[in-house]
């Protein structure tokens, strides 16, 4: 019995198909040997955290040609301790009361109201833990500069922009335009990018404060990387003596990042073309079936992620598309899908975490599923 069959057995764990992409709900991404490896030496050894703190942020700022980094626990908790920071800033007193902060300290973060997303916890809830209150620009629908600008007032502490596929995408302003209006009213700009691909793209149009997943696009640890202007990453690092101790990061978390970063700007990534070539026998097996149809698509957000859209026929399965993620989910071995469209009868494979095999097996168990087969 392999270690791997012997935890799902020890602990009556079912075995998971993650055609979902990198979610938080099913572990996010598996790291590379490499990675691993790290992990298990900074288990195993001691070291000065502070220093370690420092010395990896300086080396991961270094690698990425930005002026300061540092290893939180996850992209939330950067949003959280980079909205206490730009509140507190150096000041101590406020570093451990921040939340019986007079009212005159300025905490309003400002975002369009577009951004103000659930991600899987609502960004405000993240916000508001780290001292700050959202305020929304512009509608749900649009977020101008000019909306933006019309938002801030002396008790405005930052601008938050949300960069992801669960953001509002159209008629919203850009990263470029956000940090425009962040200079020309002397604020920060943070910038949440936690999946996105560039560690660099956001900081060099002009973000204060960027914010990725340390487990997802870089496939490290669980973890978070802050990156940014010197003096305001420093800012962060304080927290660790404020909301950040709530949250803190582990030596194996921060080392194992560190070096997944390092990894993920060395090797060569996996394109789209090629995820495109892995699914194609995939496509091919579902238009196989009666009242189904799969076809490539690409990521929303403008990352180069090519997915398998699969659009049922209810009428011609018998089949709610609610019910269909519902039964894959809860067969023998769990198949997890992205799920944000089924209410217009479509889902999505995300093929990054799939083996060819994997995806042979999905094929299979739908065509079990639509002719009354047990899985």
């Amino acid at each position: 019995m392999s270690s791997e069959q012997s935890l799902y057995e020890k602990y009556q764990l079912k075995q998971v198909i993650n055609a979902s992409g990198r979610m938080t709900i099913l572990g996010v991404s598996t790291p590379r040997e490499e990675v691993a490896a790290v992990v298990n030496t900074g288990l195993n050894h001691f070291f000065e955290m502070k220093d370690l703190v420092n010395k990896t942020g300086a080396y991961i700022a270094k690698l990425l040609n930005v002026e300061n980094a540092v290893v939180v626990s996850c992209a939330s908790a950067g949003i959280a301790q980079s909205v206490a920071a730009v509140i507190v800033k150096d000041d101590a007193w406020l570093l451990e009361n921040l939340h019986a902060a007079p009212l005159e300290i300025p905490h309003d973060i400002v975002l369009p109201k577009g951004h103000n997303v659930n991600f899987g916890a609502p960004v405000a809830t993240m916000v508001t833990m780290g001292g700050g209150k959202v305020v929304e620009a512009g509608y749900a629908n649009e977020c101008s500069a000019a909306q933006l600008a019309a938002c801030i007032t002396p008790r405005t502490a930052a601008i938050l922009y949300i960069k992801s596929h669960h953001s509002v995408q159209k008629s919203i302003l850009s990263v470029e335009e956000a940090a425009e209006v962040a200079r020309a009213n002397s604020l920060p700009l943070i910038v949440d990018a936690a999946a996105e691909e560039d560690l660099t793209c956001y900081y060099e149009m002009g973000a204060d404060l960027v914010i990725y997943s340390g487990a997802k696009a870089i496939e490290g640890p669980t973890s978070g990387l802050v990156l940014g202007k010197k003096q305001y990453v420093e800012w962060v690092k304080l927290q660790s003596g404020g909301i950040g101790r709530a949250m803190k990061v582990g030596k194996e978390g921060i080392l194992g990042l560190t070096q997944a970063i390092e990894s993920y700007i060395t090797l060569p990534k996996t394109t789209g073309q090629e995820m495109v070539d892995k699914m194609t026998p995939f496509i091919a097996s579902l238009n196989e079936i009666n009242g189904v149809t799969g076809r490539v698509v690409w990521d929303s957000a403008g990352r180069d992620i090519a997915r398998t859209e699969i659009t049922f026929d209810e009428a011609v399965l018998g089949w709610k598309t609610k019910s269909i993620v519902d039964a894959m989910k809860n067969g023998d071995i769990a198949i997890y899908f992205r799920g944000y469209r089924a209410n217009e009868g479509k889902i999505e494979v995300d093929v990054r975490s799939v083996t060819p095999p994997q995806l042979a097996i999905v094929a299979e168990r739908f065509k079990q599923l639509f002719s009354g087969e047990k899985a």
